[in-house]
């Protein structure tokens, strides 16, 4: 008896410490079942089945139908309670922003590129977005909008949901910008740097067993995502993942924006290779026209990408052998040029031990522009459904159950 009477609240404490990460893990599409849920988790079946149970219960995930089993019954199949809701998201760049609506699972629809210019600080821009996500919103059903999310492209502090010294955001320092979505949306808001969101937006789409990774963009400046056992590692200031200010033999003394020299940004970046050409003769203007170059053949601006690809190699090799994750992900304008790829996966092979790449993963991202807008939607989502939990919680507290 006294054995029953103190396993059952152990149990329960445990479904319900359980509960948020299931709601991560239906949310993003990583798992439908409880089995599923189980293996991911490493949690008994009993803790897991109570804690989906409780979830059932407050509405949170709904069990319909059935799918496939190797053996035994059918298993139900797991899905957020109110799937019709979704998050209008918007991937932010220098001159334009990708913009959509995010489903639960990482489904997208009505994506287009819109006028954005950050440049305009967010006084300016935001109102602007808004109106195009709140039209996306209002075609869709505004009574099913569960979140707005942002890719922006510089640092994040997620906490307070602003940006904190970004090079290339002028006016933005410190700007509130997920408290300034919320008041003016009325549901919950999700901000993350653009390398983070890929990161989260690839996973979403990525096998079951890819459970490290590390996704790299490259696009004017160089930023990373990592996931650890199937979640977005931050760090212990929300750093992680910060490659571009790692010095390299091959920068010298080129000043960065971080206010040091040699870093992997000032040789290996978009705005680097802009640089490095027109140093050279080649009547560039912009990254597009790099591209442009390259994608034609030039061969001024294929060795410069070549050599780019083989600096980031280098760098990333240090962090795959030390890591030795599933997959190496590639996104952001350059990783469209093959000889820029093909230098990183060389350099990979060439510099990491045989075991680490043995079943290594290095290839572009199969979402291509998209990544960051559906890990932007996926944040937002969460975040709708974190507090969605807490507001349980605290019924559940307030009723004394």
């Amino acid at each position: 008896m006294n054995e029953i009477s103190t396993r059952g609240p152990r149990t329960a404490k445990g479904a319900s410490a359980l509960a948020p990460r299931i709601l991560e893990l239906v949310a993003s599409g990583q798992a439908s079942s409880r089995a599923e849920l189980a293996g991911l988790l490493g949690a008994a079946a009993s803790t897991v089945s109570l804690a989906v149970s409780q979830l059932v219960e407050r509405g949170l995930i709904a069990e319909e139908g059935t799918q496939a089993s190797t053996g035994g019954r059918p298993r139900k199949v797991l899905r957020l309670g109110g799937a019709d809701g979704f998050a209008v998201a918007a991937d932010l760049g220098g001159r334009h922003a990708r913009v959509g609506v995010v489903l639960p699972g990482g489904g997208l629809t009505d994506v287009s590129t819109v006028p954005f210019a950050i440049a305009d600080g967010p006084e300016a821009a935001l109102p602007r977005l808004a109106e195009t996500l709140q039209a996306l919103a209002e075609e869709h059903g505004p009574g099913r909008l569960r979140g707005v999310g942002l890719s922006l492209p510089g640092p994040v502090d997620v906490a307070s949901g602003s940006v904190v010294m970004p090079s290339r955001m002028p006016g933005w320092n410190r700007f509130p910008i997920t408290a300034w979505l919320q008041e003016r949306f009325g549901v919950p808001a999700a901000a993350d740097n653009d390398a983070n969101c890929m990161a989260v937006g690839e996973h979403t789409v990525r096998p079951a067993e890819h459970r490290q990774s590390i996704m790299v963009k490259i696009g004017s400046a160089i930023g990373a995502g990592v996931i650890v056992d199937g979640r977005l590692f931050r760090g212990a200031t929300g750093a992680a993942g910060e490659i571009t200010h790692i010095r390299v033999v091959g920068g010298a003394d080129t000043p960065c924006s971080c206010g040091n020299t040699g870093c992997l940004e000032t040789v290996a970046s978009g705005a680097a290779l802009v640089r490095i050409l027109r140093e050279r003769g080649a009547q560039v203007e912009s990254l597009e026209d790099v591209v442009r170059l390259a994608t034609h053949g030039d061969p001024e601006a294929t060795r410069a990408v070549r050599k780019a690809g083989d600096y980031l190699g280098q760098v990333l090799a240090t962090n795959v052998n030390f890591f030795n994750p599933n997959a190496v992900y590639l996104g952001g304008i350059l990783s469209t040029l093959e000889p820029f790829v093909a230098a990183v996966r060389s350099q990979l092979y060439e510099s990491c031990h045989p075991l680490v790449t043995e079943h290594l993963t290095i290839e572009r991202v199969s979402l291509s522009a998209d990544a960051g807008l559906v890990g932007a939607g996926q944040f937002a989502l969460q975040r709708a459904l974190a507090d969605a939990l807490s507001e349980v919680g605290r019924t559940d507290l307030a009723s004394g159950r």
